[in-house]
């Protein structure tokens, strides 16, 4: 069985499009990262970074003790590699699909996430001018929905030929568009690939996974958004936890 540690934020419903394309069996573990249920010592073992999501294998492919994965790519690749689909066993299809990967992490995902993050730290009116964070952040977003844009030119699917983990790995993140001032009509080949993966079932389907549990800050009682904040934002080292040490 495949446990899913996640909250519905975009990179846990990576995962979830993944899981549900292939139609695995899954267990969601819900950590509640407005909670604080992230730095619990036994999160902690199998995330060490204490974000969402993480992913253990109760029944690996070695019959060996469970695998446990963190970090939303490595386990995207786990997955696939396990059920034998969305990423192409040859070694150039398989690459044009890992530089996705690698851009999605390292770019769309860092860069949308410090635009949110800035967008919502503007709202409380309270942290002074932000308009040099929020033009750098909003510029680079821009940036890299054209990157999007070249690299769906004259094709269906960003890599491989075919519906693959890359298209899964951006798409939750792209169709936040709206929400960060992105004009989709500068973007028309961005725009048909997320019309066409939104109307997949499986993607439809992810998109009410957690509904109950968070709709955004914006939906917050305000002593409930104050303590979601105060969780997230200026995060610093976390020690090791007493109970590894017994």
């Amino acid at each position: 069985m495949l446990e899913l540690f996640f909250f519905p934020t975009p990179n846990s419903r990576k995962v979830t499009i993944l899981l549900e394309e292939c139609d695995l069996p899954y267990k969601l573990s819900i950590v509640h990262i407005g909670r604080g249920d992230q730095f619990h010592p036994e999160f902690l073992r199998i995330s060490p970074n204490n974000r969402m999501p993480a992913l253990t294998d109760h029944a690996p492919a070695d019959s060996g003790e469970p695998v446990s994965i963190f970090e939303s790519a490595a386990i995207m690749m786990y997955i696939a590699e396990k059920a034998g689909q969305f990423f192409p066993n040859d070694i150039r299809r398989r690459y044009d699909v890992t530089q996705w990967l690698f851009w999605q992490m390292a770019n769309q995902g860092p860069k949308m996430g410090e635009q949110g993050h800035f967008m919502r730290a503007d709202a409380e009116k309270k942290h002074g001018d932000l308009s040099y964070p929020l033009n750098r952040f909003g510029n680079e977003v821009h940036r890299l929905f054209g990157v999007l844009n070249l690299g769906l030119f004259e094709k269906e699917w960003l890599a491989a030929g075919e519906y693959t983990i890359a298209d899964m790995v951006c798409y939750p993140w792209a169709a936040l568009w709206k929400s960060r001032g992105i004009d989709l009509r500068e973007f028309p080949n961005v725009e048909r690939w997320l019309n066409v993966i939104g109307e997949r079932p499986a993607v439809k389907k992810t998109a009410l996974i957690g509904q109950d549990i968070y709709q955004g800050p914006d939906k917050m009682a305000p002593d409930e958004r104050e303590q979601f904040t105060r969780l997230l934002a200026n995060q610093r080292a976390v020690v090791i936890p007493a109970e590894w040490r017994r």
